[in-house]
């Protein structure tokens, strides 16, 4: 299956130092965005003239414009504290995927041509030249970063690789040098409405669909609208879960908690789409339209409210951003907070008797969480400190008979990434997706040896999306994966 060497796991989760393969994964990176993935986005076709300039020229801007960009470059010290942190050098043993190694592939151009030093005593002060080797790494290794932000727990600094990554990606798409796999998707939502160019004809015949499996599993008339006006819930959901497994077993879920809530609700054929890869590009340009989509949606069709469903990145843009981006949200009632998470508002529903759920449906089930980076270090649910933590085992608690967490070290604000996050889930990227997936696999394969645990579940698209593709590297079979509202799914009692 692996043209590559799949890694041997460690039984020791988070405590296996790799031996330092100096360039190993410099081989690794993407495809090219090509023409018709850049125009839309207003992106040069290919690599400019004269590209050195203005890639210093768009640096110079992200600097004025982001203090926290500056302050992120001048306040390292290579004390050493994230090194070991970032699941790609954990799981790959390539220095240049330490987090401080890579943020000097930005900070030592920084360094050359924005500081004093820099500008006079050039490599002794670590600057250099922004060279096309330079830039050949820039796409290779900010390519190996999933913009998790694990390095910035250990930081005590705070320094966030995350926001360098992201400048370093912005810098390269305004010099016609960006990634084929975000630039695409982010197009097919500007057309479309949708990550994956799902037109509005396909998307009613799928819900539809939906609609009869459920009755004929039930016996319920389960509903699962499309672009009705005047109910109350906007569903804002990743597009995953309209047809892939396990996302689309999430979806059920969300419709049978809305039905037995009596909760009317619709999906936006305009805006069908949680997730924003203008965050993975740094672009907030583009982080801007495609949550004006979600704006546009909300207000035509008249609700009173807008729910997300499961999407690590989703959330942090939608708990993070959307107020700023597409805010005011005056119109919606305000009653409400504006985004929820779905996580949200089933808990909420079990603590006030609007469902009842039977773990006895899942029986057969030991589960453990995979906290999603983005929900864990980016974005929090409820109004109590940690509820990002707190509110997902709650309900999945309440699905099944038992749950276990992972090792400490690999769980809530220190879990470790997927692997596929950041805009890195393109199989131009397998074999660095199933080597930083090593970490979390580790963690979970030992709570499946020592305490009996038979499924992982998730609340984030990318991460089943991954998990479904690489646990069979590691001889797990990808049906271990699944959703949170999943497990409500089988659990929940209708009528």
């Amino acid at each position: 299956m692996a043209k590559f060497e799949v890694p041997v796991l460690s039984e020791e989760p988070a405590r296996d130092i790799p031996e330092i393969q100096a360039g190993v994964m410099a081989h690794s990176r993407p495809f090219l965005a090509k023409p018709e993935h850049n125009k839309p986005l207003g992106f040069p076709d290919a690599l400019v003239d004269h590209w050195q300039e203005k890639a210093l020229g768009r640096m110079g801007s992200l600097l004025k414009r982001f203090r926290s960009l500056r302050v992120f470059l001048d306040s390292c010290v290579k004390c050493g504290a994230c090194t070991d942190k970032c699941h790609y050098f954990l799981g790959t043993g390539d220095p240049k995927n330490m987090p401080v190694a890579r943020q000097d592939l930005l900070r030592s151009v920084y360094r050359r041509y924005f500081t004093l030093p820099g500008k006079s005593f050039g490599p002794f002060v670590g600057a250099n030249d922004l060279t096309q080797e330079t830039l050949e790494e820039w796409y290779t290794y900010f390519h190996q970063c999933s913009q998790c932000r694990r390095c910035s727990v250990f930081c005590p600094y705070g320094i966030d690789t995350a926001e360098i990554s992201m400048a370093a990606r912005d810098i390269m798409d305004h010099i016609g040098y960006g990634q084929k796999y975000c630039n695409e998707i982010i197009t097919k939502v500007h057309k479309i409405g949708n990550n994956l160019g799902l037109p509005g004809p396909a998307l009613a015949d799928t819900l539809m669909g939906l609609e009869e499996d459920v009755h004929q599993e039930t016996g319920h008339d389960v509903k699962f609208p499309l672009d009705v006006e005047g109910v109350d819930v906007l569903l804002i959901t990743p597009s995953a879960d309209f047809f892939a497994e396990p996302h689309v077993d999430g979806l059920v879920g969300y419709a049978k908690v809305f039905h037995q809530a009596g909760v009317s609700w619709t999906v936006s054929s305009y805006a069908s789409e949680a997730a924003n890869f203008g965050l993975f590009i740094g672009s907030y340009e583009q982080m801007y339209k495609v949550a004006n989509r979600i704006r546009k949606a909300a207000y035509d069709l008249k609700v009173k409210r807008i729910i997300f469903g499961e999407c690590g990145h989703a959330w942090r843009v939608a708990y993070s951003f959307l107020n700023t981006l597409a805010g005011p949200w005056d119109f919606l009632d305000k009653d409400y907070p504006v985004p929820q998470h779905i996580i949200e508002f089933t808990t909420d529903l079990i603590q006030r008797g609007g469902i009842k759920l039977d773990r006895s449906a899942n029986e057969n089930m030991v589960v453990t969480l995979h906290d999603s980076c983005n929900v864990a270090r980016g974005a929090r649910m409820g109004a109590v400190p940690g509820g990002q933590f707190t509110l997902p085992r709650d309900l999945i608690k309440a699905c099944v008979p038992q749950y276990v967490d992972m090792h400490p070290d690999t769980i809530n604000e220190k879990t470790f990434c997927c692997g596929g996050g950041g805009g890195l889930l393109t199989d131009d990227l397998m074999e660095l997706r199933v080597k930083g997936a090593k970490p979390r696999v580790e963690a979970l394969k030992q709570v499946m040896t020592q305490a009996g645990v038979t499924h992982l579940a998730s609340l984030c698209a990318i991460c089943k999306s991954q998990f479904t593709k690489i646990l069979p590297y590691y001889d797990i079979e990808m049906d271990a994966v699944v959703s949170v509202h999943g497990l409500v799914s089988k659990a929940i009692l209708l009528g």
